[in-house]
């Protein structure tokens, strides 16, 4: 804004008038003459003014009348109210800033006075116009940023649905045993990863995977981890190796660690690293072939509902090249569960910042012993919520496998 251009003169006196709008005039403002409070009214809803200077004392509404009316009607842009009068006591200076006047003039006006006030005036004009230029673009930014914003959140919804469909089945029957998995992202995608698939007749392999960080970046990650390991191509998944006889079987567990740990640092070239916990499952036998690396200990929860937590932790896979994982061994017997789950369980706090625990787990599976399948899964989320006052910072992922006896008719 250069400056004010247009003033309003309000005065029933119209010799005051002319001497006002005639020094105004030559000063180079566009001058508005309105002979009362209510001619003024009218005018200024069709052209507004910058400035108004109004006589306080006026037949009709008064000019302390007029600015009151003028500042409850409102208008886009903030118009600078100057009251002329006679009075000099402070209670009635106070009365007409309290109806929202911005400076006085005492009659009789000089022009030099006239002058500096409407100066002061224009300056705290520019100012707020400023002021509200900024705001407007302001808004206007912020309009524009919750757009990409929403549009953002819509693509993180589609790609939470697309990280969902990952885990095609989240339950299966092999005869006379089930698994059940749990996948709770703690945003809209996150960086854990649980699925199975199967090995031979007799053999399944049960993986859970848990990317460093949040977020897309980690999303994304475990969509490529969840080709290396997928059951519906064997030719891709890089724990299964075809044999002489043109069957499929499995790696050692630490071979396969070794071996995703090879293909991420190779082929990825990414900062992000991945903690996992295999199990290769004899669903006849129950004998357990697993690794860990740098995964929470997996823990096989006896049919009396003791829990024994196993591994000795092992490397996080895509740190190091050339690292190196040991095996390790269990047998299940009918009515135990085997149960690999991320550290978004074993390191859920409560409002005390107290994480849970291998302890505190536990005492979770205690309570929800003996439950099965999706109800044990459901009661253990529904109790990590009530610990946590349901502020989960970290992804919660879990594979639930119950052992019910030998799997029949192996073929």
């Amino acid at each position: 804004m250069a400056g004010l251009r247009r003033i309003m003169v309000v005065d029933d006196s119209r010799v005051q008038r002319r001497i006002l709008s005639s020094q105004l005039a030559s000063a180079g403002y566009e001058v508005i003459e309105a002979a009362s409070a209510e001619e003024a009214l009218e005018k200024i809803n069709s052209v507004p003014p910058d400035l108004v200077i109004s006589d306080w004392m006026m037949t009709g509404m008064t000019g302390l009348d007029f600015c009151r009316s003028l500042r409850q009607i409102g208008h886009d842009h903030y118009i600078y109210f100057i009251l002329l009068t006679s009075k000099n006591e402070t209670a009635e200076i106070a009365r007409g800033l309290d109806v929202g006047a911005d400076d006085f003039l005492t009659k009789p006006v000089s022009g030099d006075e006239l002058r500096a006030r409407i100066k002061a005036g224009e300056r705290i004009l520019r100012m707020e116009r400023e002021v509200k230029e900024k705001n407007r673009l302001l808004t206007s930014t912020l309009s524009e940023l919750q757009g990409l914003y929403d549009s953002i959140d819509r693509d993180l919804m589609e790609a939470k649905k697309l990280q969902q469909s990952l885990v095609r089945e989240r339950s299966r029957n092999f005869g006379n045993s089930e698994v059940n998995l749990l996948l709770r992202p703690s945003g809209h995608v996150g960086g854990d990863l649980v699925g199975f698939f199967p090995i031979t007749a007799r053999r399944v392999g049960f993986f859970a995977i848990d990317v460093s960080g949040h977020g897309i970046t980690s999303a994304l990650m475990t969509a490529r981890l969840a080709g290396y390991l997928s059951g519906n191509s064997p030719e891709q998944n890089i724990a299964l190796v075809l044999t002489e006889y043109g069957i499929y079987d499995a790696r050692p567990p630490a071979e396969l660690a070794e071996a995703l740990n090879a293909v991420v640092l190779k082929e990825m070239q990414t900062e992000n690293y991945f903690t996992l916990a295999y199990a290769d499952v004899d669903l006849v036998s129950g004998q357990v072939e697993l690794v860990q690396a740098g995964h929470p200990h997996p823990a096989v929860i006896r049919a009396n509902g003791q829990v024994e937590y196993l591994g000795q932790g092992g490397m996080p896979i895509g740190l190091i090249e050339g690292a190196s994982y040991e095996g390790f061994a269990t047998r299940l017997l009918p009515g135990d569960q085997l149960f690999l789950m991320s550290d978004g369980i074993t390191e859920a706090a409560d409002h005390f910042g107290v994480q849970l625990g291998q302890d505190g787990l536990a005492g979770l599976i205690g309570r929800c012993h003996p439950g099965r399948g999706e109800g044990f899964l459901a009661s253990l989320t529904d109790l990590l919520t009530d610990y946590t006052s349901g502020n989960f910072d970290d992804d919660v992922s879990a594979v639930y496998f119950e052992f019910h006896g030998p799997k029949e008719n192996i073929g």
